[in-house]
Parts: structure tokens; sequence; C-alpha cells
């Protein structure tokens, strides 16, 4: 009580320093308050920028709608009408509005000016804040865009956007909410918005980029095991050329081989409707983009083909495609190039850029290996044809009454395999087999098997142990062990009176059944020292005949078919149509 009347006492004795001290001490007051709240603002921009950061690493991230969030976030903080962010395009030379905020900004996102135009390019180009007061009047404003939009931009304040301390784009905002200026203050609020921006950005490109290398390797890997998952040089190529659409997120792509004897560029494979059409052209060395990425061995990216004077048009003219733009890589094997790939047109009109090509590129080097071990697989299997056809024939030759038999009988067993419907996998070693199908008659002594004769009945069973003799030979490659059953029981018959183990009906191998009714067909129509052969039209009602009774019903029908479509050529057929063309 005696301090307040003492303080009291103090105020009457000295009013006018009382006074001036409550002033000072009042400023002071709402200087603290105002750096308080500058702080507060500060914190509160940072955490909704937090919050707008921590979106990156959501499941669901998307770029485009990241830097939508920062934009509305600025506008927030900048208490402005219209923002837009523009960033430099892959080229480096223009300005693309990535994102446009603000009344009527809708038709601003995706287009892009010059990194030199306008107020952008400016503020850009000389990496400082910008103030246009009065764009109307400003030098530097351009109005080529701004005069699409049902907007009046009165005044603009633009940062640049540096990342890594170089300027990669520009914020702008455009006319304050309260119709006010930009002031000293404005810039210094963005500058310090652009900083915070550029560091969410960066980390959200690089998270972007990740995901994308990410996704990427993922569908390379499982792409290569698709296309290393067969060893048949066409399924290769086609499955390559699957891999670049879906891979390139393209319209179509075309695969070109060399062809080193003319020293021309051919299209093995081409997707879409004209891909036959397309076949048909072939390039020189050097000739369009595709033959001048073959001579040089250096991939090559073309955005426009039209601004591009290699561009060999006649492709299109053939095909009737447009072909717009394109990535063009080589494909090496051994640092040999034996061929192109190319990814042709992006969808939804978007432009390849490096990113694609070094993505075909890496394609590219699957490509190449599985076209390799498909070539070299193809290569090992035609000696191994070539081997046992070199085997069947000599064997022949002991034989001279069956000569061409061993091939007439591997025709017409394909045939009517195809007929059956049977798989590329499935014909295939119904050939081995069927070349192979007397291969034990290397076994039977000379004198039975160049008897000019009819066989005795002692004969004919020493001759029908070469069945038996194939299976010992056989047993002891281990790669031919598919094929054993098919040579081992093709002179089976399905009502069980045939050798060597006398089976029924669908206990006897597909295979053998296949190959006993074309070897049947070219023993009843071929010629015999003792014997003329049949002719087709006898020997085809015979086989009428004997319809589940020596031969399977499905089998003799699938052989018939394909004896009526003109598959199946008797030794009498040939040596007619021999003697015709002489």
């Amino acid at each position: 009580m005696i301090m307040s009347q003492s303080k009291k006492k103090s105020v009457k004795e000295s009013p006018e320093y009382s006074l001036d001290r409550m002033k000072k001490e009042i400023t002071e007051l709402s200087q603290k308050y105002e750096e308080l709240k500058l702080k507060y603002q500060d914190k509160s921009r940072q955490v909704s920028l937090f919050k707008a950061v921590e979106f990156i690493n959501s499941e669901h991230f998307e770029l485009k709608q990241f830097l939508d969030r920062v934009m509305d976030w600025i506008m927030v903080a900048t208490k402005t009408e219209s923002a837009a962010l523009l960033l430099l395009d892959e080229s480096e030379q223009n300005l693309e509005f990535k994102v446009a905020k603000g009344p009527s900004s809708a038709g601003l996102e995706g287009q892009t000016i010059s990194k030199t135009e306008g107020i952008a390019g400016k503020t850009l180009s000389t990496n400082q804040p910008y103030i246009s007061q009065n764009v109307q009047e400003d030098s530097n404003w351009s109005s080529r865009i701004a005069k699409t939009l049902d907007y009046s931009t009165v005044n603009l304040l633009a940062v640049p956007l540096c990342i890594r301390g170089v300027p990669k784009g520009v914020i702008e905002i455009i006319n304050k909410n309260s119709g006010e200026l930009f002031n000293d203050n404005d810039v210094a609020l963005l500058e310090s918005l652009s900083v915070e921006v550029a560091l969410a950005l960066e980390n959200a490109r690089l998270l972007d980029s990740a995901r994308y290398r990410a996704d990427n390797f993922t569908k390379l890997a499982r792409l290569s095991a698709i296309l290393n998952s067969s060893l048949d040089q066409k399924t290769v190529r086609k499955r390559a050329l699957e891999s670049v659409v879906e891979l390139l997120e393209c319209e179509t792509g075309s695969l070109y081989l060399i062809d080193e004897e003319r020293n021309e560029l051919y299209f093995e494979v081409a997707l879409g409707d004209k891909g036959d059409a397309v076949k048909e052209v072939r390039l020189k060395m050097g000739e369009g983009v595709a033959g001048w990425v073959a001579e040089n061995g250096k991939s090559d990216l073309v955005p426009d083909t039209t601004l591009d004077p290699r561009w060999a048009k006649r492709v299109d003219e053939k095909s009737d495609f447009i072909t717009n733009n394109m990535i063009t890589v080589p494909v090496k094997a051994k640092n040999k190039v034996i061929g192109v790939l190319q990814a042709i047109n992006k969808l939804d009109g978007r432009k390849p850029d490096r990113s694609d090509l070094k993505l075909l590129e890496s394609l590219s080097d699957q490509v190449a290996i599985a076209l390799e071990n498909a070539r070299l697989y193809e290569q090992q299997k035609e000696m191994f044809f070539e081997t046992a056809e070199a085997l069947a024939a000599a064997i022949e030759k002991r034989d001279p009454y069956t000569g061409g038999h061993t091939r007439r009988v591997r025709d017409f067993s394909l045939a009517t395999g195809r007929h059956l419907g049977l798989s590329d996998e499935e014909l295939e070693l119904l050939e081995i087999t069927a070349i192979l199908h007397d291969i034990g008659k290397i076994g039977v002594d000379d004198a039975i098997l160049r008897k000019p004769g009819k066989l005795t009945d002692e004969e004919f069973d020493k001759m029908k142990m070469h069945t038996s003799y194939g299976y010992e030979i056989l047993r002891n490659v281990k790669q031919l062990a598919p094929a054993i059953p098919g040579m081992r029981h093709h002179h089976e018959r399905v009502d069980g009176k045939g050798y060597p183990h006398g089976l029924k009906g669908k206990d006897i191998p597909l295979l053998a059944r296949i190959i006993c009714v074309a070897d049947t067909w070219d023993a009843m129509t071929s010629n015999r020292p003792y014997r003329q052969g049949l002719s087709d039209k006898i020997a085809y009602e015979e086989f009428k005949a004997n319809k589940n009774k020596q031969f399977d019903l499905k089998v003799i029908n699938a052989f018939l078919r394909a004896y009526n479509n003109g598959e199946i050529i008797s030794q009498k057929k040939e040596e007619e149509l021999s003697s015709e063309s002489e």
C-alpha cells in the first residue's frame, strides 16, 4: 500500500516523464508483438509446408498434385489472387507453366514461353526478384499468353526458383487481395518461401525420380524375364516390340535387323495393322534415322520428325502411318550392331526425352541378349537336326530302295501334327522323332536290309528288331530321351497287333501314332523291287478302311485333311511333278 502511494506520488511529480515512458514501453511491446507474430506466421508457414512435404512420402504421391498444394499454400501466405510456377523444360530453352492458380488460370498449365520472354524470362536470366506495379506499362511484360485469358493482371511479383544455387524456374504472384502494391516485405517473404519450395521441390523430384527408376527397373526385370523365357527367335522379336510399347508408353515400335550381304536394314517385326506392309520396306545403311543409328552405332532422339532431314518419309507412306517422334537405339551383340530398336510416338501427345532414351537403351541391352541366346540356340538346333538327318541319310545309303523315305515321313508327320493342333514345341519334337524313327536299322544285317525280294518270316522278325536297336542307341543320349517313345513304338497298332510290345489305343504315344500313319503311307505308295507302289487314290481308300484298326481315328482324320489340303506329296506324286517340270 505504501509502495502504491509512492508510485502515485512519483507519477504526479513527473507526469510528462511517465507518459513518455509509457509510450516507449507500448512501442516496444508492439514491436515485440509484431516480431512474435511474424515468427508465428513463419512457423505456421513452415508447418503448412511440412504438411505439404509429408505428402511426398505418402504412398500415392504425385508430383503435379504436390506442386498444386505448394502453390495453394503460397497464395494463402502472400494473400494474392493468383500465382504461377514456371520451370525449365528438358531442353532448358523454355519455361513451362507447371502450375497456375487463380481466376481463368486453367488454360495456362502446359503452355511454354521462351526462357527469355516476359517478366518471368527477365527474372530467370537476372536471377533477381522483379516487381511490376503496372504490367500494362512495363516493357518487360509479355501479353502474348495473357490475351488468351479472361483475367486482368494489374501488378506482379516474380522471384527466381533456385535449385542448388542454379535458377531453374520462377514463382509469380499476381494482384494482392487488398488491392495494395507489392513492397519489399512481399519480396522478402516470397524469396524466403521460394527457398523452402525449392528444397521441397528438389526432394520431391528426387523421390519421384527414384520411384520412376524403381518402377522402370521392376518393369525391365519383368520384361527381361519374358524376353528370355523363349528361345524362338520370332517370339523373342515380337516380345521385344511389345516390351518397347509397354515400357516407353508409346504408340508402336519397330525392330530392324541388318542384312550384311546387301548392307541394308529390313523390318523383322513391326506392330500394328500396317506391320506387314512395313516389312516390305528396306533401308540402306545410313538412310533415315534408323540407318544413321545402325551405321554410327549411336542412339538418337527425334522429338519432331518433320524437323529432321534424315527422316525417311517413304516408310510412313508405305504403311499409311504418321510418325511424329521417335527414339532409336542400336541393338548390339558382342559390341557389333545387329539391328535397331525404335519407340514411336509417345502417348497422350507427350514428347520423348533423355530419360526415355536411356530406358530404351537399357531395354535394348536385354533384347540383344535374348536375340543372341535365341540365335545361338537356333544354330545349335540346326546343327543337331542336320546331324540327325545325316545319320538317317547314312542308314538310307545302306538301303537303296528307300531313298527319301525319312524326309517324306518327316514331312507327312509334321503336316498331320499341324492339323492336330500341336504346339511349336510338340512339332519340333515330332520332327526329330520322325527323322530318327528308323535309326535302329543300323543294327540290321545288310543281307536283310538290302534284300531285293520279300522278307521271310524269320527275316521280318529280325527286321522288327530295329525299334529295339533304336531304343538302345537313343537311350544313351540324354537330350533325345523325349523322342524315344515315338521312335520305339511307331510300328504299334491301335488294335494291339503291332510291335514291339503290342500296345493298344491311347497306350501308344501320340507321336508314335502319327509316325505310324506317315510311315505306312510312304511304304504303301513307294516302289519296291518286288512290287509297284499303290496309287494315292487306292492308298487313300485303304487308310479310310483301316480307321480304328491299324490307325488312330483322330490321327488318320488329320492326315487325310492334310492330304486333301495338298500337304501330302507321295513318292509317285513327286516323280509326276518332277517329270512335268522337265
